[in-house]
């Protein structure tokens, strides 16, 4: 059923769907139907819903579909029955068969695929032996209003493309992850969560994988760095939604007060 009930004038209704993907694609597309809140502008899931990665270094590029597979398509009935624009991240084919892009697909108000940039070669993975980088381009969609930027799990390590989505417009910034789990990386995740809010006066939305094998902590971060709201490590198999009502005024607020994009010298 499609939610008719519009937003106030300067709000965006937000969810973030903090739930773990599974190696079966049917069951991750069933879960979209089934996780997806109502009433919501927004929703935001996490990355590589489509399908998990499985065991570090395997081979994904068999689960890759089209921009437009069955993913996508299912996301899209999903966002238009629910009166939303909805993210979710998939492995989108490339021209290189072996390895696929690490795609962020929107659908329902706002179209777009987002090929993250940034490629996971660090704590002893090699993303980049099994997927292919995206342009470094910022791309921004707008949703209710709102200039919404997209950035994918390690793309949060480069302040650089956080930036440049925020001066292409951003005011809320996105970011769906599988943060794997480990020493200090609960830590490294909020702080930089943080600090891409503070550095930039723009809300941030992050919603990750739940433990054990992701971090979890989900969280809405508004522009002088005040959590909204934040999720635990949580559980494989028990989803968590998030939900925030995001207000133009406090951006506003925000920038008035800590105008540091305004007193930059470049």
């Amino acid at each position: 059923m499609t939610s008719t009930t519009e937003s106030p004038a300067g709000q965006l209704r937000l969810a973030l769907v903090q739930a773990a993907s599974g190696l079966v694609p049917d069951d991750n597309r069933a879960a979209l139907d089934r996780l997806m809140p109502e009433g919501r502008d927004l929703v935001v899931f996490p990355e590589a819903f489509a399908r998990d990665f499985g065991d570090a270094g395997s081979d994904v590029s068999p689960y890759a579909e089209e921009a437009d597979g069955p993913f996508a398509t299912e996301l899209d009935r999903v966002a238009a029955d629910r009166g939303a624009t909805v993210v979710a991240g998939m492995f989108e084919r490339s021209d290189d068969p072996a390895r696929p892009f690490n795609t962020l697909a929107v659908r329902g108000a706002a179209r777009a695929s987002y090929r993250k940039v940034h490629l996971y070669d660090s704590f002893g993975y090699r993303e980049s032996d099994r997927l292919t980088a995206g342009p470094i381009e910022p791309t921004v969609v707008t949703v209710g209003g709102w200039q919404v930027g997209l950035m994918t799990c390690y793309d949060l390590r480069f302040p650089e493309l956080a930036r440049r989505l925020v001066d292409a417009g951003a005011e809320l910034i996105v970011v769906p992850a599988a943060w794997v789990a480990g020493p200090r990386k609960v830590h490294h995740w909020r702080t930089l969560v943080l600090a891409r809010a503070i550095e930039n006066t723009v809300f941030v939305a992050a919603v990750g994988q739940p433990a054990p094998r992701y971090t979890g902590h989900s969280m809405v971060v508004d522009p002088l760095g005040e959590v909204v709201t934040e999720a635990g490590p949580g559980d494989a198999g028990v989803p968590v939604v998030l939900t925030a009502e995001l207000d133009r005024t406090t951006l506003e607020a925000a920038r008035r007060t800590n105008p540091s994009l305004a007193n930059r010298r470049l």
